[in-house]
């Protein structure tokens, strides 16, 4: 017996116009204009993957610091910032989880997030399953408006948790619907029909029957239907091919996020789980290079995620200006100015040396006397009292902060100026000057309440090395209590 016992997700808080978008290239592509409804997540500059993959693990875990329940953790994408790195590795550095976990990285395929968390749930013990994607496409193309970023997670036992495992089913056929080559480039795409009509409707039934066999169930016995596709009314023709009754599909979120390649199916699924009641059947399903299907029975236990795919949803941003997606995606080469020509190498031994400190954001708290800092040194910084040796690891990531001070920079080079950044104190002791996200001039104030998130710090272009490290990013639901308040 094996189930999720927790869950969580994220989506990045901009969400592009797709009407923007296709304003923007009528001129060239006004065959796009039908698409031009509704809008997509779009990763911010500081955005990858990775980056996305933690926060719905965060979301997934909750906000204690005590992680040591967690044996193994499989991190799932095909748009990985590393080619040859463990991103599994980063992934548990910045969730500060212990060194003997096994840790792996599960590629190469649309439906490698459901494939991971098959696995998890196959393995027994406790899991993390952390799937990001942030896909890339040409501009002025369908997939571009198509496609969406975003991120799931799951915490996985061997006790059916909020859900129990009840089957699964697997297809395995190297049908070639797109692929990217190695050189990292763009994903090139065969005919629609041909990967409707002789991919999806195909392969991705017998994964179906198979999950449905194992779980001793009927098609008629299923209440929420998960399947992504861009195509539109997919998920309805699969339904109705395996005898799926038509309420049980459920919305794709195209019109609200797009579609976030191998993170969505388990995007749907968290959702699921949110909206479903006990002993309601839930299957999620997706294609790619064959089909992978897993069948669960909700039971309205286990930790709901303070945030889950509705709350992500819910934090949102309009953001209508075309040309800074291009940017923030590499699409167009722009004159960065002299203040960006700086050589970005990373030294690999101060990283590893600070691992810790540099990922996971853990500085020190004296044993002695109890005073926080960042980062932690052998010597303790509290007053009148410099003791030597006696500091042990302190978590900040998961605190409550707020800004002490701030700056607005504009003559400091930033991918989305001006730079914001400030002084930020957290409760029970500790500050530290870091960089301010997610954020538009005027958004910053002297005590706004801020969160810590995992973001891109530099990226070095000239290696290919990206270096991650925590920012501040105003804690909105902690500014919405106190509007309520101050209304009272």
């Amino acid at each position: 017996m094996a189930g999720i016992a927790a869950w969580g997700a994220y989506a990045p808080r901009l969400r592009l116009s797709r009407k923007a978008v296709t304003e923007a290239n009528a001129w060239v592509a006004p065959n796009l204009k039908a698409k031009g409804k509704g809008e997509r997540t779009m990763a911010n500059w500081d955005e990858d993957a990775l980056t996305m993959a933690v926060e719905a693990a965060r979301d997934a875990l909750g906000p204690g610091d005590d992680r040591s329940h967690i044996d193994s953790l499989y991190f799932a994408s095909t748009t990985a910032p590393f080619a040859d790195r463990l991103s599994a590795g980063i992934v548990s550095a910045a969730l500060t989880l212990e060194k003997s976990i096994a840790a792996s990285d599960v590629t190469g395929s649309q439906r490698c997030g459901l494939t991971a968390l098959g696995q998890a749930l196959s393995a027994g013990g406790t899991s993390l399953v952390a799937v990001g994607e942030h896909r890339k496409a040409r501009a002025v193309s369908a997939q571009e408006l198509d496609f969406g970023d975003g991120a799931a997670a799951f915490v996985v036992t061997g006790e059916p948790g909020a859900a129990e495992l009840l089957g699964r089913g697997s297809v395995t056929d190297d049908f070639v619907d797109h692929f990217r080559g190695d050189d990292g480039g763009f994903d090139y795409y065969w005919e629609e029909r041909w990967i409707r009509d002789e991919g999806i409707v195909k392969l991705v039934p017998p994964a179906i029957r198979k999950a449905l066999e194992v779980a001793v169930l009927s098609a008629s016995h299923v209440d929420h239907f998960c399947f992504p596709s861009t195509f539109s009314g997919m998920a309805g023709t699969l339904a109705k091919t395996v005898g799926i009754k038509p309420e049980a599909v459920r919305d794709n979120l195209a019109a609200v996020m797009g579609e976030a390649g191998c993170a969505h199916g388990p995007i749907m699924l968290a959702q699921a789980l949110e909206d479903a009641k006990p002993g309601e059947v839930i299957l999620v399903a997706q294609f790619g290079q064959g089909a992978e299907a897993l069948v669960f029975r909700a039971t309205g236990q286990g930790r709901r995620p303070a945030r889950g795919v509705t709350g992500s949803l819910a934090d949102r941003q309009e953001e209508t200006n075309y040309l800074k997606f291009l940017t923030f995606n590499g699409l167009v080469e722009w004159d960065k100015g002299m203040r960006a020509e700086k050589d970005n190498k990373t030294a690999l031994t101060t990283l590893y040396r600070n691992e810790d400190m540099i990922l996971g954001l853990v500085g020190g708290r004296c044993r002695e006397t109890g005073v926080v800092q960042f980062p932690r040194t052998r010597i303790s910084v509290a007053p009148n009292n410099p003791a030597v040796d006696t500091q042990e690891p302190y978590r900040f990531a998961e605190r409550r902060a707020s800004v002490l001070s701030y700056s607005a920079d504009y003559l400091t080079f930033s991918m989305a100026p001006p730079n914001h950044y400030g002084m930020i104190v957290f409760e029970g002791g500790g500050r530290i000057m870091m960089d301010i996200t997610d954020v538009a001039p005027g958004d910053v104030e002297t005590g706004l309440p801020v969160r810590m998130v995992f973001r891109i710090k530099e990226v070095d272009e000239k290696r290919g090395f990206v270096r991650y490290f925590w920012k501040a990013t105003p804690d909105r639901t902690a500014v919405a209590n106190q509007s309520v308040q101050a209304a009272e």
